[in-house]
């Protein structure tokens, strides 16, 4: 009997089945809500086609759509999830941002009365938030979080509608606009009662009133990253939330200490609170969070040490402390933390041992760590066999220190290592071969070291994942056949200073994702093939700088994005310049030091009817001649232009006054004449203008300071600019080079100088370094020749701290005004060639930065004045051929000079004779010698009464021409009066 049933159940449960499966089979999803959700996908853009299946024609059921789950029985949609998940690094950002859904969300989602889950995060939907969502009164979970990259695209005027959905569990309304809704933390209090989780990220929350009672009691996770919350106030409600157990508050504007109102929630298992303004020393008190398994608290100001009674945290399984001003040593109860997965430290001044550094984590914690970062600890000493003990480790990063020695063999046995950073260090000695048996390793960057010896193919053998590798720095020498074929297909490839040539790598043909290359100064004399250029469409960016390549170059590689760089200078490279395809976007273009020559034109102003996004044109010091084009107005996104050291004729061109982001401009060394276009004046951007070396004429022009006010530095030596220097330049108070030299100008110094504040303050810093980025480009920094110290000296890192006056080889008289010497910052001072009368300013001690005065040949008068004995940091002087008189004042330093530096004056002291009267008598002779440089003064003596009568115009004529032989011709005479005072005191 009992058998009998059993069979009766079975067939009873198979018919059931077979019902089931039945009514499956033969029901679709309602019509209303199918024509729902076609009325919805009108209302959108989808580049990436991922609603394709969403066609009624061919997929008759919806539930069978994409995204669409439906409840198995009745065919009602219960689950909509069109998300995407979040962008990453390793994510291609082209392709993600197309996958991205566009447009408004359609009201008509409302009619999906028994939709359960909807989620539409990560897209870029916008507009107003259609209330009608209020109407899904079964709706547990509701995602429209946009992280990152609609910003506020999507909007509420308030928040009401939210009193329709009393069953909501999750909420999650990330980087939606809710600056409209003052009363949010009301209405969620009072009207989701149900809620677990909370998200409102990014929603431009303002502070309002913190509420004393919170009806949220089974909210466990909150997130409230990125708004604007200032004070613990703000937020002090969360204290009431028993049961959280996540809280996340990254990137408000907190300041002060860690907030207090945390101190009872002990049962937190993960707190977030990166990137505010907390400047205190971690409390006592959250040692004490034993169930705290996620501490975040980088990019702040935390300041002293890590307690021991970190290893009271015995839960703990990641922690980052990174970007704060956290200082000491490593305690050793961190080693205790026997669940730790993960260690960020970065930034913090450790100044420890490496060796020991891996000891203390090598005991309980080595088994079960992932990842490791201790990148700008001030960490030293070399790398120990006991980093072999981290067996699980995915990321390594100990950049940016100063650990020296090779890198141990145990390191190339972490068969889970995906991401190795040891760059910016002193670590010497060859790479193992070891290294390409890690075949995880997708990352690596072991650039700026001192790693020496031959890496071949079986370096890489086994690394099919390797998709970035940065080595650029190191004296390595790549050994790889011509016929090598990869194992990787590699992103980004840094091999820069490698020895690579004399022959092309060949094998890069066979990288067909290939986005960042620099195979820069590593000595390939060899011609670019033509399939190189066959890979341009997918290069972001390319440096092949500093080689001996030859050849020419067709066009100019075409990059995916607005990012890019192409680098090709310090080659030699011949032949016109390369066409700019159409659709260009490079940022930066440097085609500087080769030997193009011909015309700027064909590559200026081809497709006139385009518009080039170039912020950076580099074509300096190559062949090119003729005009330079007047077709700038399609170069509207230049800031930088270098077309200096070529044979470049005719007038700057007018439309150079379209490019009103232009900062530098450089066209040194060509053979430009005519007047500066007034067009200029509408580059108000300018930072730094070079113009020296050219066959300019006119006047300085007076807007020069009137209009361009955020100048630097100003070169206009080496031209035919004459009249007076215009007093309009003394408006120009951030100015820190100034350099007219070698023109035909005359009159006074102006006066003003005083009004040059950045050579008043002194030396900058990194902080205001002449440097110019475009939008996620490279920087690219300001670099000038500079005339100092009788030297060319070229400047680019240390540009900024440049303080430098040059107004030598002009007419200028009249005396020097005393208010140059409140230029305290000034480091260079070059009047000389002029025409100066009277005194040196007393007060010229005070310019106590100065390195480099020259006030020679002019005609300055009287004695060398005592306070300039002070200027401890002057290192090259020259005061000669003037007419100076008296002691030279004692210092080490002014003593220091050699005797040039004083000749053709009245002076005496060391480092020349001594001085009558004194018992100390200036040797005349001797300094006459020096200034005829070495001719025989018994010779003139014999031959002039010959020569009056017989030599008038061989030698008085001469005198008449030559300012320098009218000087060594009074010294002479001078000379000869004091033989003459000598020969008569004998008797």
């Amino acid at each position: 009997m009992a058998i009998i049933i059993i069979l009766l159940l079975i067939i009873l449960a198979k018919a059931g089945v077979n019902l089931s499966n039945e009514m499956s089979s033969n029901t679709a999803c309602p019509e209303n809500e199918k024509l729902a959700l076609l009325n919805f996908k009108k209302g959108l853009i989808d580049a990436a086609n991922r609603l394709a299946s969403w066609d009624p024609h061919h997929h008759p059921d919806c539930c069978r759509w994409t995204g669409v789950v439906c409840d198995k029985r009745t065919a009602h949609v219960l689950s909509l999830n069109l998300s995407l998940p979040p962008w990453d690094e390793h994510t291609d950002f082209k392709s993600y941002r197309m996958s991205k859904l566009e447009g408004k969300i359609n009201p008509c989602l409302s009619k999906l009365k028994h939709l359960r889950y909807l989620d539409l995060s990560n897209n870029a939907f916008e507009g107003l938030l259609p209330y009608q969502l209020g109407n899904l009164s079964n709706l547990e979970s509701l995602k429209l979080g946009a992280y990152p990259f609609s910003f506020g695209l999507l909007y509420v005027e308030n928040l009401q509608w939210l009193s329709g959905l009393s069953l909501l569990k999750h909420l999650d309304l990330s980087w939606v606009n809710l600056s409209r809704a003052s009363n949010w933390l009301q209405l969620i209090n009072s009207i989701l009662p149900s809620l677990d989780e909370l998200h409102l990220s990014a929603c431009q929350l303002l502070p309002g009133p913190s509420l004393l009672n919170v009806n949220l009691s089974s909210l466990a996770i909150l997130d409230l990253s990125f708004n604007h919350f200032t004070n613990h106030m703000d937020v002090g409600w969360v204290s009431n939330l028993k049961s959280l157990v996540f809280l996340d508050l990254v990137g408000n504007d907190f300041h002060g200490p860690i907030p207090d109102f945390l101190r009872n929630m002990t049962s937190l298992a993960h707190l977030d609170l990166s990137s505010n303004y907390l400047n205190s020393s971690i409390p006592d008190w959250l040692y004490s969070f034993s169930s705290l398994q996620v501490l975040r608290l980088p990019s702040n100001q935390l300041h002293g040490d890590i307690s021991s009674a970190i290893g009271n945290l015995t839960s703990l399984n990641e922690v980052d402390l990174s970007r704060n001003k956290l200082q000491g040593k490593l305690p050793r109860a961190m080693g205790k933390l026997y669940k730790l997965r993960s260690i960020n430290l970065s930034g913090m001044r450790l100044n420890q041992d490496i060796s020991r550094i891996l000891e203390i984590l090598s005991g309980c914690s080595s088994p079960r760590l992932e990842s490791l970062d201790l990148a700008s600890c001030q960490l030293s000493g070399q790398l120990s066999d006991q980093v072999g003990h981290f067996k699980n480790l995915t990321t390594l990063d100990l950049s940016n220190n100063s650990i020296s020695g090779p890198i141990p063999i145990p390191l190339w046995q972490l068969k889970n290592l995906k991401e190795l950073c040891l760059n910016d260090n002193s670590i010497s000695g060859p790479i193992s071969i070891s290294l390409g048996q890690l075949a995880n390793l997708e990352r690596v960057y072991i650039f700026n070291n001192l790693l020496e010896g031959v890496v071949s193919e079986k370096h890489f053998a086994n690394h099919t994942k390797l998709k970035y590798f940065y080595g650029s720095g190191n004296s390595l020498v790549l050994r790889a056949n011509p016929n090598w074929v990869p194992p990787f297909q590699i992103l980004d490839l840094d091999l820069g200073s490698w020895q690579i040539g004399p022959s092309f790598p060949l094998w890069l043909r066979s990288q067909k994702h290939l986005e960042y290359l620099d195979i820069s100064n590593s000595r390939i004399s060899d011609v670019i093939p033509r399939w190189f250029w066959g890979l341009s469409t997918q290069f972001r960016d390319v440096n092949l700088s500093r080689n001996q390549i030859s050849g020419q170059i067709p066009y100019l590689p075409k990059g995916p994005n607005i990012f890019t760089f192409v680098d090709l200078s310090f080659n030699n490279f011949s032949g016109p310049l390369p066409q700019i395809s159409m659709g260009s976007n490079q940022y930066m273009i440097d085609l500087s030091n080769n030997y193009f020559s011909g015309s700027l034109f064909h590559f200026l102003c081809y497709q006139l009817n385009g518009t080039i996004t170039t912020s950076f044109l580099g074509i300096a010091n190559n062949l090119l001649s003729g005009e330079i084009p007047d077709c700038w107005i399609k170069w509207q996104s230049l800031q930088v232009l270098r077309l200096d050291g070529n044979r470049f004729t005719g007038k700057i061109p007018s439309s150079m006054g379209t490019l009103s982001e232009l900062q530098s401009l450089n066209l040194h060394n060509n053979k430009l004449h005519g007047e500066i276009p007034l067009t200029l004046k509408n580059c108000t951007n300018l930072v730094a203008i070079n113009l020296g070396k050219n066959e300019l004429d006119g006047n300085i022009p007076r807007w020069l300071g009137q209009d361009l006010t955020n100048l630097i530095i100003l070169i206009l030596r080496s031209n035919k600019f004459g009249g007076n220097i215009p007093d309009h330049l003394c408006a120009l108070s951030s100015l820190q080079i100034l350099d007219l030299a070698e023109n035909n100008l005359f009159g006074s110094m102006p006066r003003c100088m005083s009004n040059f504040s950045a050579m008043v303050r002194g030396n900058g810093s990194r902080d205001n370094i002449i440097e110019y980025r475009g939008l996620n480009g490279p920087s690219t920094l300001e670099s000038a020749s500079i005339a100092t110290k009788d030297q060319l000296l070229v400047y680019d890192k240390t540009l900024n701290l440049v303080r430098l006056v040059d107004f030598s080889c002009n007419n200028l008289s009249g005396e020097i005004p005393k208010e140059v010497t409140s230029l305290q910052g000034l480091q260079t001072l070059n009047l000389s060639r002029n025409h100066f009368t009277g005194k040196i300013p007393e007060s010229i001690g005070s310019m106590k930065s100065l390195e480099s005065l020259d006030l020679s040949q002019n005609q300055l008068s009287s004695s060398i004045p005592e306070s300039m004995s002070s200027m401890t940091f002057l290192s090259h002087l020259n005061l000669s051929f003037n007419n100076l008189t008296g002691i030279i004042p004692t210092s080490s330093q002014l003593q220091g000079f050699n005797e040039s530096c004083y000749a053709g004056n009245h002076l005496c002291g060391s480092p020349l004779k001594g001085c009558r009267g004194s018992g100390k008598e200036p040797d005349v002779r001797n300094e006459a010698k020096e200034i005829s440089k070495g001719q025989e003064i018994n010779w003139f003596y014999i031959s002039m009464p010959l020569g009056f009568f017989t030599g008038f115009w061989c030698v008085l004529g001469p005198l008449v021409i030559s300012k320098r032989w009218r000087i060594l011709y009074f010294r002479f005479l001078e000379a000869m009066w004091w033989k003459v005072c000598e020969f008569v005191g004998k008797f």
